[in-house]
């Protein structure tokens, strides 16, 4: 059989299909919903910069519009979450726990490397908090002292017990029952885990849990070149194994030609429908957003670059005097498009939403995203919905940039947009997240 054809714009639409960023919400968003987001993504990377919404709950907004985040903490004190290192640290859907239990057991994971030298070296240290544990009940970081002061030893200065936890929590042996005010409470594995789980024969064998998670990485992203899917859950190197081209031949890949990718790409067998809608332009992009710098959609600086000629890095990690952005940039998509990225920060003690920098990729682009009516009520949609959503109750505009951009031109599409921005903002009910 020959292989399928598809332009860009057509595997775009796909990813963003598969990703849940396609369509714009069609109803409130419930608890369940932001289960089934978390289910279909697979991983939820957490990261704590707050500069606006916390990543996890910007990834969430981006497919759900409003909803509260706290229906997240409830999802993993129930025990429908938990968390490990995934991708990086991630909240993780319970049923995926087998796959993980594969990883603890072996002690693979890369988020803590040094994870079995130190229960080599420190075996009395990690049983003394095990039974501190058991007999006091669930602890948190700060319930600990460090031990003969700071002394710098490269790991954030953490604490030793600190390191034990996070040593154990690697091993399996502590899981995160609950967060308060996003600090991790954590807990023994028998006292947090559902009990369907705490039998160790629901461990995947390695070459089990290899191909699963190849395969749910395809599923996720939509479409991918072979070298994207090791990256997905961290779990291969650019070569994954087994080769997509053997899950091909069982039927659960199909292999597929994208316009200017030298390489074939792969969709998951349950994406045939969506991959035949794709390939006949049936797929419609009207979904518009701002998303986090941790969305899976652009997490892969290659992947974005290939899939939307779209070269994003994160800067927050970045020392200032280097970055060209912005700390915390929030890409813009616009109805099936990467046409920016919006450096903001939440005032949530006077509630205003500051957009410190818009950048568009080209004049182009932000012709479009102006002048465009369709573009215009789309993009301000997009940033007053994320405003409100903050309970912000004005925007305010540092600059707008685009390369070629004279500085009389962007006075007037400041002047332009700001009145509209707060227009619409007075004009919407805010929903004033319960932000911790």
């Amino acid at each position: 059989m020959s292989d399928i054809h598809l332009s860009i714009e057509q595997a775009r639409k796909l990813q963003l299909a598969a990703m849940g960023l396609l369509e714009a919400p069609r109803q409130d968003a419930t608890k369940r919903d932001v289960l089934a987001a978390i289910r279909a993504m697979h991983v939820l990377q957490i990261d704590t910069i707050s500069v606006v919404a916390r990543s996890p709950y910007l990834v969430l907004f981006s497919r759900l519009g409003h909803y509260d985040p706290r229906w997240l903490e409830e999802l993993l004190a129930e025990g429908k979450l938990f968390e490990y290192w995934s991708h990086a640290a991630c909240f993780l859907p319970i049923d995926d726990y087998p796959l993980y239990r594969t990883q603890q057991l072996a002690l693979e994971r890369y988020g803590f490397k040094r994870a079995p030298e130190r229960l080599d070296h420190d075996a009395v240290g990690h049983l003394n908090l095990l039974d501190r544990v058991r007999e006091t009940g669930a602890v948190r970081a700060t319930d600990f002292e460090h031990e003969g002061g700071r002394k710098g030893n490269g790991w954030w200065d953490w604490k030793p017990d600190k390191l034990r936890l996070e040593t154990l929590y690697t091993a399996g042996e502590l899981m995160v029952a609950r967060r308060e005010n996003f600090h991790r409470i954590y807990d023994l594995r028998e006292r947090v885990l559902p009990k369907r789980f705490l039998n160790d024969d629901i461990a995947h064998s390695h070459e089990s849990m290899v191909r699963e998670f190849s395969l749910r990485a395809v599923k996720a992203m939509g479409i991918v070149q072979a070298r994207w899917i090791g990256d997905y859950f961290r779990h291969a190197a650019k070569t994954p194994d087994p080769d997509p081209e053997t899950l091909v031949d069982t039927g659960e890949l199909t292999r597929v030609q994208v316009e200017g990718w030298k390489n074939p790409a792969y969709v998951h067998r349950d994406h045939r429908a969506l991959l035949k809608s794709a390939q006949n332009d049936r797929l419609k992009a009207t979904h518009s957003t701002l998303l986090s710098p941790f969305d899976p959609l652009v997490w892969d600086r290659e992947r974005a670059l290939a899939t939307w000629h779209f070269d994003y890095r994160i800067e927050c990690y970045t020392p200032e005097a280097k970055r060209k952005y912005g700390y915390f940039t929030l890409p813009i998509l616009l109805n099936g498009s990467l046409v920016g990225r919006l450096d903001a920060k939440a005032h949530r003690g006077i509630n205003v939403f500051e957009l410190k920098t818009i950048h568009f990729e080209s004049i182009a682009t932000l012709n479009g995203a102006i002048d465009d009516d369709n573009d215009f009520a789309s993009f301000v949609e997009a940033v007053v919905s994320a405003a409100s959503w903050h309970g912000a109750k004005k925007c305010v505009i540092g600059c707008i940039q685009a390369p070629g951009l004279d500085r009389k031109s962007e006075r007037m599409l400041r002047t332009k947009l700001l009145p509209v921005l707060n227009r619409s903002l007075a004009s919407q009910e805010n929903h004033r997240a319960p932000w911790t």
